[in-house]
């Protein structure tokens, strides 16, 4: 009696499909310099923090670094750190991370789903959306990823919105609803194309 092949046993692919299939590994170069992308910011994130202590600590070289970065601008010159400058730099750090945040789940979820798994089953550290992650799922995670370093932006910008022309403060939010309606329609379509694929109830 013949036995199934062990599902262990890599299927043997004809020259052209083997070639075809094996040239996702042209993506990893890609994943590769994000991470290095990743790198980047946190040594970025890490300046800006140094920064912000030093300056509250009445480092003036800090101070105007941190007043010059955040694009804050004043009729006085500030001599010290205020609320404002404050807020302005934290938010600027909270965006640092959410947008590390966005590498990670392009980095680790595009890389199992486009060229290779993982193997992080049974891993204590593995992310828990990473389990059920496809190319639909990540492209709604992503979108909710990009409206809240949106809305980040856009805090400050409203803070900081004595220094900005109104039709800038307008753009952004135009846009910032935009990236809002276009999250929306992609996790709709997403819904609607599960409950398609679904096993037919009688």
């Amino acid at each position: 009696m013949a036995h199934p092949p062990s599902p262990d046993v890599q299927k043997r692919l004809p020259p052209l499909p083997a070639l075809i299939f094996a040239s996702r590994w042209l993506q990893l170069p890609l994943y590769l310099g994000l991470i290095l992308a990743q790198a980047v910011y946190v040594f970025h994130f890490w300046v800006e923090l140094v920064h912000l202590i030093e300056a509250a600590f009445g480092n003036q070289a800090a101070l105007q670094k941190l007043v010059s970065s955040i694009g804050y601008k004043s009729d006085v010159a500030p001599s010290g750190l205020n609320e404002t400058i404050i807020m302005l730099v934290v938010l600027a750090l909270i965006d640092v991370v959410m947008i590390s945040n966005l590498l990670i789940m392009v980095i680790v979820g595009g890389y199992e789903t486009f060229v290779s798994r993982l193997g992080l089953e049974g891993h204590p550290d593995q992310p828990e959306w990473l389990d059920h992650v496809n190319a639909s799922v990540l492209k709604v995670k992503l979108a909710t990823a990009i409206i809240g370093i949106s809305s980040i932006h856009l805090l400050k910008t409203f803070i900081n919105a004595g220094n900005y022309d109104e039709k800038v403060l307008i753009w952004q939010t135009v846009i910032h609803v935009a990236f809002l309606f276009s999250a929306m329609a992609i996790a709709m379509a997403d819904r609607l194309m599960s409950h398609s694929h679904g096993p037919a109830k009688h």
